[in-house]
């Protein structure tokens, strides 16, 4: 076991399908459970449709996200880099109020909570103009 997937793709929610049939390849490949799956692919959708969405200008679909998974033998690690405006979400992300009625809860916002709450690692940095995120969540949860 040890497998790494890098990707390269276009600011664009159509996307999505090519990244979540990348990473199923290598879930599979790599003989993951099926919950580690769920929560490499729900974790990294969230945060890419967050920098699709907020990270840069509405009609700029040509910037491009960089994703890097390594699958090990303990961890998966998963990188993740934009050229996007500077935004730090495991310090500035506004923490969702996940016990008031679902009425009252604001729209949005859930993504980097679930970052937060089912990767076991979560850590930013801004480099050379980039936003690099890193996760690591174990292969047994």
């Amino acid at each position: 076991m040890g497998r790494n997937l890098s990707l390269k793709v276009k600011s664009n929610r159509e996307e999505l399908d090519n990244i979540t049939e990348a990473i199923e390849g290598l879930g599979l490949e790599e003989v993951w459970p099926s919950e580690l799956l769920y929560r490499v692919n729900l974790v990294i959708e969230e945060l890419v449709l967050n920098i699709m969405d907020h990270g840069h200008e509405a009609d700029d679909t040509e910037s491009e996200i960089d994703i890097t998974l390594t699958s090990g033998p303990e961890s998966v690690t998963i990188e993740i880099s934009d050229d996007g405006v500077e935004f730090d979400p495991v310090n500035d992300a506004p923490v969702p109020d996940i016990e008031a009625p679902i009425q009252d809860r604001s729209i949005g916002g859930l993504g980097v909570h679930f970052a937060r709450t089912l990767m076991d690692e979560f850590t930013y940095r801004r480099e050379d103009g980039r936003n690099h995120l890193t996760l690591v969540t174990h292969r047994t949860a």
